[in-house]
């Protein structure tokens, strides 16, 4: 394959203050979104509630690419193809794996872990994107990684085998985060958008075969419409997200989904805030915000080897 054309002007700009405001907003639809998936999960395999979501966000797409000047083929068109689908695959398990913990976990539990995720990015960036990661951002992932710690607390009290969930489904988001990221920079957002909804039906269609359970009445119906809704708006605008700032930029104000998490689990669950968590999530928390404090100097400021 021939290198890839370099990236049309409007197509990568810099603008941070709208890229912090989407991410804001993707993150108050994605809770609504794990809310939802909660609920049908406790009734429903969780496949079988994934794969439906992604059957209509598929559809979706393909409408939506048919419609436009060139069609599937234009929309289609990629100039990094396998890793377009490897992070759909991606996407999908890392669903599967994280709505189990919404179950096994409640919601509170499972994001007060899975908050670590965005420091992971900025772990994985350079590897990854080669985005430069300095020594004091690398003490701020750290202690990222302690506030998980805290929230765990292994030798405090019995290690709930289920955490291992969100820890696995926060590695996993971060690296599609940032396979995103990777992707965006040849290709369009229609591209990255028409891959995550085709390439998420196909993979999860080939597994729901074993654990399909009907969904019944016209209420679950409806939650399971309004899953599909957010799924496509929460993921098209992380796309268009990452098109308009560096991740590092953005990522840390995922945060504010553990707010939205808060009041969902509280008032909608049931579930319960203790003060270690409390406290773990602060660190975690803390070290996000440093993380883009540190970014938004090294914009101003080009790093050195010395720097951070």
């Amino acid at each position: 394959m021939s290198a890839p054309a370099a990236p049309e002007p409007s197509r990568r700009r810099d603008n941070p203050r709208l890229g912090i405001a989407m991410m804001i907003l993707v993150s108050l639809i994605f809770a609504f979104q794990d809310g939802i998936s909660r609920h049908l999960a406790m009734n429903y395999h969780v496949i079988t509630v994934v794969t439906v979501r992604f059957w209509v966000f598929a559809a979706i797409t393909i409408v939506w690419a048919v419609s436009r000047g060139g069609g599937l083929a234009r929309v289609a068109r990629s100039a990094h193809p396998w890793t377009q689908i490897a992070r759909g695959v991606l996407l999908v398990a890392e669903i599967w794996i994280t709505v189990i913990a919404f179950v096994k976990l409640g919601l509170i539990a499972t994001h007060s872990i899975f908050a670590v995720y965005p420091l992971l990015v900025a772990a994985l960036a350079r590897p990854l994107l080669g985005e430069y990661v300095g020594w004091r951002r690398g003490l701020a992932i750290l202690a990222g990684l302690v506030g998980v710690l805290i929230i765990l607390r292994p030798g405090l009290h019995v290690f709930d085998p289920a955490a291992i969930y969100p820890l696995i489904g926060a590695s996993m988001f971060a690296v599609y985060a940032l396979l995103t990221r990777k992707v965006g920079r040849d290709d369009s957002a229609e591209t990255t958008f028409f891959y995550t909804g085709v390439v998420g039906a196909a993979f999860s269609t080939l597994a729901v075969p074993f654990f399909w359970t009907p969904i019944e009445g016209w209420q679950d119906w409806a939650w399971m419409g309004t899953l599909c809704l957010t799924a496509v708006a929460g993921h098209f605008l992380l796309i268009k997200t990452y098109e308009v700032a560096e991740a590092s930029v953005v990522q840390p104000f995922a945060y504010f989904q553990l707010v939205f998490i808060g009041i969902l689990g509280v008032f909608l669950f049931g579930e319960k805030l203790d003060g270690w968590t409390i406290f773990g999530t602060g660190v975690i928390l803390a070290a996000g915000i440093y993380t883009l404090l540190r970014q938004r100097r090294l914009g101003a400021h080009p790093p050195s080897p010395e720097d951070g």
